[in-house]
């Protein structure tokens, strides 16, 4: 039969009022998306009442049972009859959607819960004998019965999606809803540490978060839920900035990831998706890692409930901010001090990387043993001026012995060694640092050009005689609409002629630099972006550029006083633990990493 559109003729419109039970279940795909979502509504509702423990169970994925319990305060028969009506709640005070204090106040979930399931829903306030039942069977309600049941509130799910095929074949399979669930419990988790969490069943493996008190409570439960190596590569957040507070863990640069899936936000302690934050991040990491690279951050803001709507979304997912840019601001400051106060530090993860990779030789493996350049005694005045190419002789394994150990200290140590011309060799008073020459300088070199740039112009370095760069025609116009920027970051240049450029300064800084490799990678860049405007808004980008250009090459070789003056500077720099692409300048293997690569366990 082919239909009257279908035809070109005019439909008959008729307008009615829909049953009350598909009412119910389009609402119920507002809110209930799959069984993750159920346990969100479920579990947020048992935190909104005041629990200090929730057991959460599921079997098949959460498809055939769902079932959380809580000790919170419970319900008496009134309030458990009319919790399962539509748009029933306690949680929204004097009707003002402006003021939301709660996780849940919508007043749909356990309405929609119950006309696509087989809902069943025990609770008992503490001054009652006992515990009432009430069960819902895809939207139909019984009657309330006793329950013998400690105080709290049980609430069991079955069948879910039963009455609406439609939906539950859309559903992924067991495993893979299961992992949703355990990714909602983590986010629950994470943002109340002082609630005791046990999420079992038959699909998953047991996990159990105890509940965490006192000052350390946010990052214990952090570690509990994403790992110790998370805890231990993180910084602590703390700032408050026009009563907007940001607290919580940001990564190491060097601890990242491949995509942004360990990346958590949570506002007034609720999980949310929001591109702001997003953007904060990304700004905030953007002189430390590389695009394709990102951040492990558990963030909190805390904000006046008058200035955030989280009424967005049916599902409270996603919120909008009344002033986002103070919120982008205060983000980006938290992360920046914290990363700062960091200084020198990398993630421990690298070294345990490496140890990994190492193979123990067979054998019959042959080992001639290593030959060390001299070492000059230390000078507590060394500097960076001056590097150049040392006339070591060589010693043997047992010249060395003979060598008076230079102190170790200091936190990155003191230089012993330098290998394939790159890799200085560094050991502290509890192991051995591997140190990439260039990377270091490079983020040195970084951190330097952007306190000059702050302090005003760059300091430039006059050319008596100007070297001339050959260019295309439209790289050198590009460079003269952008000549005023490019002065005020210390490199002056001038047309010499058609497809040509007089460089008549460079950043001091740099020192002897290759000039022309310089100007041409300053011309990369703004074909790039374009615009000067654009150049502005990147211009970490071309000060990371020029900082390659004036960082220790890869190949130089170093006496020891200028390795030890590389290490004392990193000390004293912040962000000095990667380079400006977010790679580690330094690895530390600690003695017993050592001894693990030898067998020699204890």
């Amino acid at each position: 039969m082919v239909s009257s559109i279908a035809r070109g003729e005019s439909p008959k419109v008729s307008i009615r009022q829909l049953p009350e039970d598909v009412i119910n279940r389009i609402a119920a795909g507002e809110v209930v998306e799959r069984p993750a979502s159920v346990v969100k509504e479920l579990v947020e509702n048992a935190i909104d009442a005041e629990a200090s423990r929730i057991v959460v169970t599921t079997a098949g994925g959460g498809q055939s049972l769902i079932r959380i319990e809580d000790d919170g305060l419970g319900m008496d028969e009134a309030d458990l009859v009319l919790s399962v009506e539509r748009h029933a709640t306690s949680k929204l005070n004097a009707d003002d959607l402006d003021d939301i204090r709660t996780l849940g106040f919508r007043g749909e979930a356990l309405a929609s819960i119950g006309a696509v399931s087989d809902l069943s829903i025990s609770s008992r306030r503490a001054d009652a004998e006992t515990g009432l039942v009430l069960d819902l069977r895809h939207g139909i309600k019984g009657h309330p019965m006793p329950r013998s049941m400690n105080r709290g509130t049980i609430v069991e799910v079955r069948n879910l999606f039963g009455n609406v095929p439609a939906r539950r074949k859309f559903l992924k399979s067991e495993r893979a809803e299961a992992a949703a669930v355990t990714d909602q419990m983590k986010r629950l988790a994470m943002s109340n540490p002082g609630i005791h969490f046990i999420v079992d069943g038959p699909d998953r493996t047991a996990l159990n978060w105890p509940a965490q008190v006192g000052p350390g409570a946010l990052r214990a439960r952090l570690g509990d839920v994403l790992g110790a190596d998370f805890g231990e590569n993180s910084v602590t957040l703390g700032t408050t900035r026009h009563g907007l507070v940001v607290t919580g863990l940001a990564g190491l640069p060097t601890y990242s990831r491949a995509n942004s899936l360990s990346q958590y936000f949570f506002v007034n302690g609720r999980s949310v998706r929001d591109k702001v934050l997003l953007g904060a991040v990304r700004a905030a990491y953007a002189d430390f890692l590389f695009r394709d690279r990102f951040p492990v951050v558990a963030l909190f803001v805390a904000i006046d409930p008058g200035d955030v709507d989280v009424n967005v979304h049916p599902t409270k997912a996603e919120l909008r901010f009344r002033d986002a840019g103070a919120v982008r601001g205060a983000v980006i400051r938290a992360i920046g001090e914290a990363l700062a106060a960091a200084g020198h530090k990398a993630a421990s993860t690298v070294a345990t990387d490496i140890v990994s990779a190492f193979q123990a030789p067979g054998p019959d493996t042959g080992y001639g043993g290593p030959t060390w350049p001299t070492q000059a005694p230390l000078s507590a005045s060394a500097g960076f001026a001056g590097f150049a190419e040392p006339s070591a002789r060589d010693l043997s394994l047992a010249d060395l012995q003979t060598e008076a150990a230079p102190s170790v200290d200091y936190p990155l140590g003191s230089a012993r060694t330098q290998v394939f011309d790159n890799f200085i060799i560094a050991q502290n008073e509890t192991g051995l640092l591997l140190v990439d020459q260039h990377a270091a300088h490079e983020r040195l070199v970084y951190e330097r050009f952007k306190a000059a740039l702050g302090a005003g112009p760059v300091a430039r370095q006059l050319h008596l005689i100007p070297p001339i760069v050959a260019l295309s025609d439209d790289d050198c116009a590009r460079i003269e609409a952008a000549s005023d920027l490019l002065t005020r970051l210390g490199l002056e240049l001038d047309r010499f002629g058609p497809g040509a450029l007089a460089v008549r300064g460079t950043p001091a800084l740099l020192g002897d630099t290759d000039i022309e490799g310089l100007v041409r990678d300053v011309a990369d860049v703004l074909a790039e972006w374009d615009t000067v405007a654009a150049l502005e808004d990147r211009l970490d980008a071309v000060i990371g550029r020029m900082a390659c250009h004036g960082s220790v090459r890869s190949g130089r070789r170093l006496r020891v006083e200028e390795m030890n003056a590389l290490l004392r500077q990193m000390e004293q720099t912040p962000h000095s633990g990667q380079c400006i692409h977010g790679r580690p300048t330094y690895v530390e293997l600690k003695k017993t990493d050592i001894e693990r690569l030898f067998g020699r366990t204890r």
